[in-house]
């Protein structure tokens, strides 16, 4: 952390102790963008038609669910006007800021020129975007296809992984999430998101999710992290037992699951993004890439939630594990909230589409590729990777002095602003808190006005991954805000 960074997390500090010793409410840091009246149906309206005309599953958070109608840089507005702090970042993808001025002309200029012509025709800003975001990339990570969601992009690169190798099998961790779509289902495995269909775990295998939190190993030297665990361990900076005992069970797989020295490829969220923000022992991703090229496969990055910044250490999560995967899937932030997603690898590795007919008709179309051409133009130009970092850490280590006060906080974990904040009944035991409890806090937090997201296979992570333009007054009226909620819950 910088200088300044230090010292502005030292003043947010007493200024947080000062609030949590006279427990007052804190004030809503200032915004100067005053939402437009809403004009749209009632609330009451609203309800009844996502209750008889939307799918069942279409369930908006809260006992009262909001209703949003208006959003500006980190903040967003109900019919009401009353203002929220977006701490969610719209499910991690509002990457620059709710409608960014310099992403809204950027569209808005392109709307004027050409919507779409699909790729039948050449059009500028799809060659444009290629360039900018393969140059990104590291190695020989050149070629791009786009799409527009991340389900897609894992879906596609599925297919470029079993096509190129030649070989079936495809290896994802337990707790991952990587879509909902008939094939991404497979490598999701939470049950939470499977349907019962016949097919959908063909050729995929769940490796042991290398979690130093809840699983067998683990403990306070393990994250690449400010925060660590409070469990122990024998690990040192050098050496992380962790690492390698789950290095073990991975080695079990291809040993009795695999056919000899044959696997297509193995999926990897870079930190794990629905399943709670969990993170791996240090230098596990790199043995297990190692491990896939040599029984002939390739090491998929899911970038969908940890790339452009947000880890704040680097531009992609992966490079935080240091490596370079063989495909990148990338999608939700790229486009600040744009349907736009994209599979990044080599030239090699793309040949294998020539192999018959694939088309997307929206993919890289001109609105699009503007609009991704301005999140990484902001993204450059307000330094937001370096905000990520800076303001992240303040985040961390307030939510690490929270954790000291309040034992329901079993662990904190993260980089940049991508923190989980996992509640327990027990730290001894890990035992979640149970749903009720959990919704309880995060209905008063709401309330406060601050909007947090839940994950984690019984709900019971908080996860706090904001528009990476948030700045310490924003962090400072998070902390204070849980705080004042977790003392309200204790008295």
């Amino acid at each position: 952390m910088t200088i300044s960074g230090l010292s502005i997390f030292r003043t947010n500090l007493r200024s947080f102790a000062s609030f949590t010793a006279t427990s007052q409410l804190p004030p809503l840091p200032a915004c100067d963008f005053d939402a437009p009246p809403y004009r749209g149906p009632s609330y009451e309206r609203v309800v009844e038609l996502q209750k008889t005309r939307l799918t069942p599953n279409v369930t908006p958070y809260y006992r009262k669910p909001l209703l949003i109608h208006s959003g500006r840089m980190q903040w967003l507005f109900d019919h009401e006007g009353r203002k929220y702090l977006d701490m969610f970042g719209g499910i991690v993808t509002v990457s620059v800021g709710h409608c960014h001025p310099k992403v809204n002309a950027a569209l808005a200029d392109q709307m004027d020129t050409l919507w779409h012509t699909t790729n039948i025709y050449m059009h500028p800003k799809i060659h444009e975007y290629a360039e900018r975001l393969t140059q990104t990339m590291p190695g020989k990570l050149n070629r791009v296809y786009f799409v527009n969601s991340g389900s897609e992009a894992n879906d596609l690169a599925i297919l470029l992984a079993r096509l190129h190798t030649g070989n079936h099998e495809i290896i994802s961790f337990r707790n991952a999430y990587h879509g909902a779509s008939p094939l991404t289902m497979g490598i999701t495995a939470h049950s939470t998101w499977r349907f019962p269909l016949p097919g959908v775990s063909n050729g995929i295998i769940h490796a042991m999710n290398p979690d130093p939190f809840l699983g067998h190993w683990g403990g306070k030297h393990c994250r690449d992290s400010l925060a660590q665990t409070i469990r122990d361990c024998n690990c040192t900076e050098k050496c992380c037992e962790a690492t390698e005992k789950y290095y073990h069970e991975l080695e079990q797989i291809f040993r009795f699951s695999l056919p000899r020295g044959r696997v297509a490829g193995m999926f990897a969220e870079s930190i794990q993004g629905v399943g709670g923000t969990v993170q791996y022992p240090k230098g596990y991703i790199k043995k297990a890439a190692e491990l896939v090229r040599l029984n002939g496969g390739v090491f998929i990055s899911d970038e969908v939630q940890s790339g452009f910044g947000r880890t704040g250490d680097h531009f992609w999560g992966f490079q935080g594990h240091g490596i370079v995967p063989d495909i990148v899937t990338c999608a939700k932030g790229i486009g600040n909230g744009f349907p736009i997603g994209a599979v990044v690898t080599t030239e090699e590795i793309a040949q294998c589409l020539d192999k018959a007919l694939h088309f997307n008709t929206f993919g890289g179309n001109p609105l699009a590729s503007a609009v991704g051409i301005a999140v990484l133009d902001v993204i450059e130009e307000e330094e937001l990777q370096k905000n990520s970092q800076i303001v992240g850490s303040v985040l961390i280590k307030g939510l690490l002095e929270l954790q000291q006060k309040h034992e329901i906080i079993g662990d904190v974990r993260g980089k940049g602003l991508m923190i989980g904040v996992e509640l327990v009944e027990d730290r001894a035991t890990r035992k979640p808190l149970s749903t009720p409890h959990v919704v309880e806090i995060w209905e008063k937090c709401k309330d406060m006005g601050v909007l947090l997201g839940r994950g984690g296979l019984n709900g019971n992570v908080f996860r706090i991954k904001p528009p990476m333009c948030i700045n310490t007054h924003d962090v400072e009226f998070t902390l204070q805000v849980l705080g004042h909620v977790l003392e309200s819950r204790s008295a």
